[in-house]
C-alpha cells in the first residue's frame, strides 16, 4: 500500500511539471534563462523521482508487477522527452497542436498509474486477462473464416483480373476442413485454459510469500506464450494449407498448453477444487493433437 501511495504521488508531481513546462512556452515572451533552468531542474527531479520509485520496488515483489511498473515509467519518461522536443522545435507564437497533444500524452501516461496493480497477484490477473482477450479475438476470427462455404479471401480478392476463383490456393478442401476442425479444438482449449486459469488466480492467488509470488510469475510467463502460438497456428490454417506446417504449429501450441496446465496444477492457485478442469483440458489437448497427427500421417 505504501508503495502505491509513493507511486501515485510521484507521477502526479510529474504531470504537474509537464503542465508548468507547457504553459511557460505556450505564448511569448519566452521564460528568462533563469526560469528555464528552474523549469528544467524541476522536470529532471520529477523524472528522477519516477525512476527511483521503480528501482525501489524489490524484485521479490514479482517480475510481472515490476514489468508493468517499468512500462508505465518508460511511457512517462518518453512522453516528457516528446513534450520537450515539441517545445524546442515549435515557434512560440502560440500553443501548438503538437504541444497540446504531447502534454496530454504525459497526463494520460501519469494517470494510467492509478490503474496499475498494487501486488503481483493483481498484476498476473491483469496479464492473464490481456492474453485471454487476444486469444478470444483469434478464435472468433478463425471461426468466422471457417463458416461453411465461406471464401477466406472473398473480401480481398474480387478483382476480375485475378481470374477464376476455383484456384486451389484460395479455398479449403474437405480434408483441410477436417484437419482444421481439430486445430480449432486446440484454439478453443487455449481460450478455456486462460479463462479457467484467470478465475483460479482471482479466487486462490496470493502474493504473501516468495514462493507464491514466484509461482504467479511462472504462470504469467508461460501463459504469455499461448497467444503467439495460437496466432502462428491460425496463420498456417489459411489456404493453401500445408498439413505439415499446421501439424508443427499445432504441436507447439499443444506443448505450451500442457506446460501451462502442469505449472498450474503444481501451484497454490489449484487446490483440489480446481483439479477437474486441469485434467479435462489436458485430455482435450491430447485428443485434438492426436486427431491432427492422424489427419497428417500420410504427409510424413
Amino acid at each position: 500500500p505504501l508503495f502505491g501511495v509513493f507511486l501515485g504521488q510521484t507521477f502526479q508531481v510529474t504531470s504537474q511539471e509537464a503542465t508548468k513546462l507547457s504553459l511557460a512556452f505556450s505564448r511569448p515572451p519566452l521564460p528568462s534563462a533563469e526560469d528555464c533552468q528552474k523549469l528544467s531542474e524541476d522536470v529532471q527531479k520529477a523524472i528522477l523521482a519516477v525512476a527511483t520509485v521503480y528501482y525501489w520496488l524489490p524484485k521479490g515483489q514479482g517480475t510481472t508487477l515490476r514489468k508493468m511498473v517499468r512500462d508505465a515509467t518508460t511511457e512517462v519518461v518518453e512522453g516528457m522527452i516528446q513534450l520537450t522536443d515539441t517545445i524546442l522545435n515549435a515557434p512560440v507564437e502560440s500553443l501548438s497542436q503538437e504541444q497540446l497533444i504531447s502534454t496530454g500524452g504525459v497526463w494520460e501516461a501519469c494517470e494510467q498509474v492509478s490503474n496499475l496493480p498494487r501486488d503481483n497477484q493483481a498484476a498476473v490477473v491483469s496479464a492473464l486477462a490481456a492474453c485471454l482477450g487476444v486469444v478470444k479475438d483469434a478464435v472468433e476470427e478463425m471461426e468466422h473464416a471457417l463458416v461453411e462455404g465461406q471464401d477466406p479471401y472473398g473480401d480481398i480478392m474480387e478483382d476480375e483480373e485475378l481470374g477464376f476463383r476455383g484456384n486451389r490456393d484460395t479455398y479449403w478442401s474437405e480434408a483441410d476442413r477436417q484437419l482444421l476442425a481439430s486445430c480449432m479444438g486446440l484454439m478453443k482449449a487455449s481460450k478455456a485454459c486462460l479463462k479457467k486459469l484467470l478465475a483460479a488466480v482471482k479466487a486462490h492467488g496470493k502474493a504473501d510469500s516468495p514462493e507464491q509470488i514466484a509461482q504467479l510469475d511462472d504462470l504469467a510467463d508461460i501463459a504469455n506464450e499461448i497467444s503467439p502460438s495460437v496466432d502462428e497456428l491460425a496463420l498456417s490454417m489459411y489456404p493453401p494449407v500445408n498439413p505439415l506446417a499446421v501439424r508443427l504449429n499445432a504441436a507447439k501450441l499443444a506443448s505450451v498448453l500442457k506446460k501451462v496446465l502442469e505449472i498450474a496444477k503444481t501451484s497454490h492457485v489449484c487446490p483440489p477444487s480446481e483439479e477437474g478442469w486441469v485434467q479435462f483440458l489436458s485430455g482435450a489437448v491430447d485428443h485434438n493433437m492426436n486427431k491432427v497427427k492422424n489427419f497428417t500421417q500420410d504427409q510424413l
